[in-house]
């Protein structure tokens, strides 16, 4: 009632604010600044917004019960058994087989690798969440780039955003569909024409986007696309780590020999971390603090340019040289390969001060460099808190690589040589998965049913560990959704998506429906590219289908205009999770995202609402 009172008032003159919608706008406000600077996590501020709410109830109408409703809610926790499908089918190696198959098709033709990038990404991401599909392909398509002496920058983004293009083939492409098909089926109590989504309810229009997106990508992205690191590039180079990395070596009657790593690590100073220990012909990467040091020991050690100084001057230490390319660090062998780890979005690294001594006992792998938002960090690596998408260059042995590339910490920029897949599971995943789609598209069980029941089938027939659950669920996700919904129920409630919805009807009044769907597209998109693309959903589905029954349009056009606007984010790395993992690995810069993806948006933009017009028309 209160959205038909505000609505009506747009064309006797200015909306009415009140005091509800004034205050749920400025909790909107605070989200928006939360979302856009990252000073809090965002899963610490999903429940901050829960907390302000449920306090501010006189006003927002969310009491206790309805703020913590987003746990229990049918999008969150279908979207946490569809994380834990994803995994399951990522155990079993199919995805990264699919991208080894495609990549031996692309050889040296940098458009066969876009190719290549494009098939084996878009339909798979129809089926399993995007972010881990992009997690997964990585280091697949970087080994395809070296393979073909491309650079990794002409793939990684296109990779991203292919991720993205097919995500909105099917309902469980993304969470962020799922969460769009809730918030419509609770407006459909006001709008008739809104209604939860179906499975394939908008496979047409998704078929769109992909192909064109995918022969953008194909015949023109890449040309936009700089080489910033270059084809097979040499990291020590690329990370100019031969400027901090020596080689020094314990001096007969040294009092370093004798002591531990950690001991010697302890007298060197908090700057310095033992990265090797060369002995004779064997070389121990990334060496554990309880080994032992010997005379004739041939320490690689990196620290900073200051501290190479304070080195030398430790007694019975000898500095002899410094390592000038990848190759000679490792000594030409396969025990210690040098590559990339990105900090992936549910690792414990995030917010954490780097200590390269720890990350060695932890990890087993020693930290060479660091990049963050395309630039290299070469002075004082040491004490750098850690975000999303940071990229540390490691040493390590194969097989703590891969040990790794099955944690959910970090994303390995390089295929493990030895990979343990449970690639004899791979028929039941895939038949587990089958089966939950197609209940759910027959509509015998609901999504949020049948995804549960392929959990426990995926445990049953040993596809997934029960303590590989959790492992397999992006929590910052689920407590961001928890957060959100309730966020939502309020600027519904409060009539603030009424008044917003007023001031678009009042001043777009003259143009054309299809302009102002289009407009709400690209509205929805620049905010996605600020905040989160579930938050983009919640705040503006209920606008846009206020706004559309206000100027006589059909509000299911708009709520699809603002559901696939908020799943592309093409202008930046930090609107979409996917664009951050590719940062690092592929050296961009700010700048190369907008370069090759605002055509792309715009192109998109075009191809989307005209599709939306056409099918169900405006």
């Amino acid at each position: 009632m209160v959205a038909s009172l505000v609505i009506a008032q747009a064309g006797a003159g200015q909306p009415t604010l009140t005091p509800d919608i004034l205050v749920v706008l400025g909790v909107v406000a605070i989200a928006l600044v939360l979302f856009v600077t990252e000073r809090l996590p965002i899963d610490v501020t999903a429940i901050l917004l829960i907390v302000i709410l449920v306090v501010l109830e006189p006003w927002t109408g969310i009491d206790a019960s309805t703020g913590i409703s987003g746990f229990a809610n049918d999008a969150t926790i279908t979207v946490l058994a569809m994380l834990i499908l994803s995994g399951g089918i990522s155990r079993t190696g199919l995805v990264q087989q699919v991208g080894r198959q495609m990549a031996e098709y692309a050889g040296d033709s940098v458009r066969k690798q876009v190719f290549a990038t494009v098939v084996a990404t878009s339909p798979a991401s129809g089926f399993l969440n995007n972010t881990p599909v992009v997690a997964l392909l990585v280091p697949v398509v970087t080994d395809v780039a070296n393979r073909g002496n491309t650079s990794p920058s002409k793939l990684l983004i296109p990779l991203s955003y292919a991720s993205q293009m097919g995500g909105m083939l099917t309902l469980i492409g993304t969470s962020t569909n799922i969460l769009a098909s809730d918030v419509s089926a609770r407006l459909g109590t006001r709008y008739p024409e809104l209604h939860a989504f179906s499975m394939f309810e908008f496979t047409a229009l998704g078929a769109i986007v992909v192909v064109t997106g995918s022969l953008y990508l194909i015949f023109v992205g890449h040309y936009l696309l700089p080489e910033r690191v270059p084809p097979r590039a040499d990291y020590l180079e690329e990370y100019e780590v031969g400027d901090y990395v020596a080689d020094v070596v314990v001096v007969p009657g040294s009092p370093i020999a004798g002591v531990t790593v950690g001991e010697a690590t302890d007298r060197f100073g908090l700057e310095v971390d033992v990265v090797q220990v060369v002995r004779e012909a064997d070389r121990s990467v990334a060496p554990r603090r309880d080994t032992a040091l010997e005379e004739g020991d041939v320490l690689v050690v990196r620290t900073n340019r200051g501290a190479i100084s304070t080195v030398e001057n430790v007694s019975g230490l000898e500095l002899v040289g410094q390592p000038s390319s990848a190759a000679e660090l490792s000594d030409g062998n396969d025990e210690g390969i040098i590559t990339e780890l990105v900090v992936a979005l549910d690792s414990r690294l995030v917010g954490e001060r780097l200590d390269p001594e720890g990350f060695r006992e932890d990890f087993g792998a020693a930290v060479l460099g660091l990049r963050r938002g395309g630039e290299l960090i070469g002075e004082r690596i040491v004490g750098r808190r850690l975000d999303v998408g940071d990229t540390l260059l490691v040493q390590a042995p194969p097989d703590t690589l891969d040990r790794l590339s099955r944690r959910d910490d970090v994303i390995v920029a390089r295929e493990p040589s030895r990979p343990e897949y449970r690639s004899d599971k791979a028929p039941i995943a895939v038949a587990i998965m089958i089966g939950v789609v197609a209940i759910a598209a027959l509509e015998i069980y609901p999504i949020l049913l049948t995804a549960l029941a392929g959990v426990v089938a995926m445990v049953v027939t040993g596809v997934l560990d029960a303590n590989e659950l959790y492992d397999a669920v992006e929590w910052d996700i689920i407590f961001l959704l928890a957060g959100v919904i309730p966020l939502g129920v309020a600027l519904e409630g409060s009539g603030a998506a009424a008044y917003l919805a007023a001031l678009v009807v009042s001043s777009a009044r003259f143009l054309p429906t299809l302009i102002v769907l289009w407009l709400f597209y690209l509205l929805t998109a620049i905010v996605t590219n600020v905040i989160s693309n579930n938050a983009s959903v919640v705040l503006l589905i209920p606008v846009a289908a206020a706004a559309a029954s206000g100027i006589g349009a059909n509000p299911f056009a708009f709520v699809l205009a603002v559901t696939f606007a908020a799943s592309t984010a093409f202008l930046g790395p930090i609107g979409y999770q996917t664009n951050l993992f590719v940062y690092g690995p592929g050296g961009y810069r700010f700048g190369d995202y907008a370069r090759i993806g605002a055509p792309l948006q715009v192109l998109l933009s075009v191809a989307t609402v005209l599709g939306i017009a056409y099918i169900w028309g405006v």
